[in-house]
């Protein structure tokens, strides 16, 4: 059974499941130990989802105007506060489950590291802020920022139990993310952005609940798990990564967008999310004692060199690069 008293550090060094620290430790009982805790709470490393804030500027071809550059930051770092506060709560939320987690037991909240009261203050005062922050663009910007913050505290305390209703919710979270981005700039949203933004985080999600079916204390760690099914979560996996690719393959092939792009190839793009496909079903498969595999994928060099490729490539074909 495990101990009822939270651990005070860390994973032993060498363990296979430690996992490194985002900033340099200092000495444990601190002021700046509890303030480093505080910081890893908010799990800046997991901030990478809301560059889908910044997706409709690049698509539209906009990174050539500084001032739509200045509003989407501004959104994209309204976004990362906002996961601050939403990543706070959700540990609040899950400590007691979190402390019979190999992995996750480690965490500050869950660890003693950041204590509950200082936790419940952090995540008001960053939701206040971000909240605050949104009123000062677009109205429309507001209210999806609001509602982003709103479905996630209804998402902590209850739908999160719910199974298949929680990964829906995961799809709608970045789905918001991308309206976040268009309505932060007024940049015009397409339907083929918007559904393989959904149907790729879907796949993510899926990927994620089968990934923490395999783990131990599976039923203790998530409520929901108890119906899921290694075979259904399997079948979704297919559905969703096939579904994933096809669309992106529809929007490259569109006459629209090939007239908006004024260049036929983006279609040639299609290989590299199809080896990110495949290249997550392996992590999925065989990362068991890692805490998640959508953070194994920014760890692994392959599906980090792909996406760097695929980046590279869109830009160039985007905004048609010319060697100088």
């Amino acid at each position: 059974m495990p101990s009822s008293r939270p651990p005070e550090s860390g994973p032993p060094s060498g363990s296979l499941i430690a996992q490194p620290p985002l900033l340099p430790d200092s000495p444990k009982g601190t002021l700046l130990w509890r303030v480093r805790g505080m910081i890893r709470a908010m799990r800046p490393h997991q901030w990478v989802k809301n560059l889908f804030v910044l997706a409709p500027v690049v698509f539209a071809k906009h990174l050539t105007h500084p001032s739509i550059i200045m509003s989407a930051v501004g959104a994209f770092a309204i976004f990362c506060l906002l996961a601050g506060a939403v990543y706070v709560l959700n540990d609040i939320v899950d400590a007691e489950a979190d402390r019979v987690h190999p992995v996750k037991r480690y965490r500050p909240i869950a660890s003693g590291r950041v204590p509950i009261p200082v936790a419940k203050a952090m995540a008001v005062g960053l939701a206040v802020i971000a909240l605050g922050a949104s009123l000062l663009g677009p109205p429309l910007f507001a209210v999806v920022a609001a509602s982003y913050y709103v479905l996630n505290v209804a998402y902590s305390f209850r739908l999160k139990k719910i199974a298949y209703l929680d990964v829906g919710c995961i799809a709608v979270f970045f789905v918001l993310r991308v309206l976040a981005g268009g309505f932060a700039t007024r940049t015009p949203l397409s339907g083929f952005m918007i559904a393989c933004t959904a149907l790729l985080a879907l796949f993510l999600g899926f990927g994620k609940r089968r990934h923490e079916l395999a783990s131990v204390n599976a039923s203790k760690q998530r409520a929901a798990l108890d119906a899921y099914t290694p075979g259904a979560l399997t079948a979704a996996l297919a559905v969703t990564g096939v579904a994933t690719i096809a669309t992106y393959l529809a929007y490259t092939l569109d006459h629209d967008t090939q007239r908006f792009f004024q260049n036929p190839y983006l279609w040639l793009t299609t290989i590299h999310p199809l080896f990110g496909v495949i290249r997550f079903l392996q992590l999925v498969a065989g990362s068991a004692k890692a805490e998640s595999p959508t953070q194994e994928i920014l760890r692994d060099t392959p599906f980090v060199l792909n996406l760097v490729m695929w980046s590279a490539e869109v830009l160039v074909i985007v905004y048609r690069l010319r060697p100088s």
